[in-house]
């Protein structure tokens, strides 16, 4: 694929397109760590060069666990993607986040169990910095924005990434709210890992669709519930789409460029070369 593209929307759950795109390319290209979700289609929506990837797949047959979210990254840093809007549906954990809110994160829990969540592995370590798991710069775009379409929004909050793709048993649900989780999802890592690591800035858009399990007088959370509320929140995030598209991909986050260069540590001698050439396809000017 020639075409270069700054900028990619993620869609999750019920978010499998963007409507109004002229199509320029597509391609579903292999990686050192396979195939992605999907065809990521580049496109051009009202003037604006954008890539579209769908999380689940069209159609929504990848389990949270099974998402080749190195693939994923890979393949959208491949083709030029400077900044990644990722759109998720979440559980609320506080009563103030009502159902068909948007939440923009700034923080992360992680309590995921099986998921692989870094390039570099097998003879070549590097530790990037994660302390801000989101891009600052990002979120406040996309905050402008949502203030200008009107939709009741939070920010600074955490959010609680778990296993699944079963939802959280009450317990699990007031542990989380003691730990000091504000939302819950199952697929924002190892994708916000991952794009530290690929230097591409990285902001999630969580709509609330329920509040999980924590209620005791209230019925747990369903698929049902989910998809009652996903229509409402995925027209939101429709019109959301259409400010954020125009402000996003023009180079306004350099704050990752260069930085993973540094944060590798394995002496050259000792680098796996394997492990090095499939490197390459993220950072071929690092080895």
């Amino acid at each position: 694929m020639s075409k270069k593209v700054r900028a990619a929307i993620i869609g999750g759950t019920g978010l499998y397109n963007l409507e109004g795109m002229e199509v320029i390319d597509e391609t579903n290209p292999d990686t050192p760590w396979g195939k992605p979700s999907d065809t990521i289609t580049v496109g051009r929506i009202n003037g604006k060069e954008i890539a579209f990837l769908p999380r689940h797949g069209k159609g929504h047959f990848i389990s949270p666990s099974e998402i080749p979210a190195r693939a994923n990254i890979c393949a959208l840093k491949q083709i030029g993607v400077e900044e990644i809007v990722a759109f998720s549906s979440v559980g609320s954990l506080r009563e103030e986040i009502k159902p068909l809110d948007f939440v923009l994160p700034s923080q992360i829990i992680d309590r995921t169990r099986h998921r692989v969540d870094t390039f570099f592995e097998n003879g070549v370590v590097a530790h990037a910095t994660f302390g801000d798991p989101f891009s600052q710069n990002l979120r406040a775009r996309i905050q402008a924005c949502l203030k200008k379409v009107n939709i009741p929004y939070h920010i600074d909050k955490t959010v609680v990434c778990m296993e699944g793709p079963l939802f959280s048993t009450r317990a699990e649900s007031n542990m989380y709210r003691q730990l000091g989780g504000d939302i819950i999802n199952m697929t924002v890592l190892p994708e916000a890992k991952l794009a530290r690591e690929a230097e591409i800035a990285y902001q999630m858009v969580c709509m609330s669709t329920d509040y999980d399990s924590w209620k005791e007088h209230e019925e747990p959370v369903t698929a049902e519930m989910i998809i009652a509320n996903l229509n409402n929140n995925n027209q939101n995030a429709k019109t959301l789409l259409s400010e954020i598209i125009p402000v996003i991909g023009n180079g306004d986050d350099t704050t990752l460029k260069g930085t993973v260069k540094f944060a590798i540590i394995t002496e050259p001698s000792r680098r796996n070369p394997k492990q090095v050439e499939k490197l390459l396809a993220l950072f071929p000017d690092y080895f």
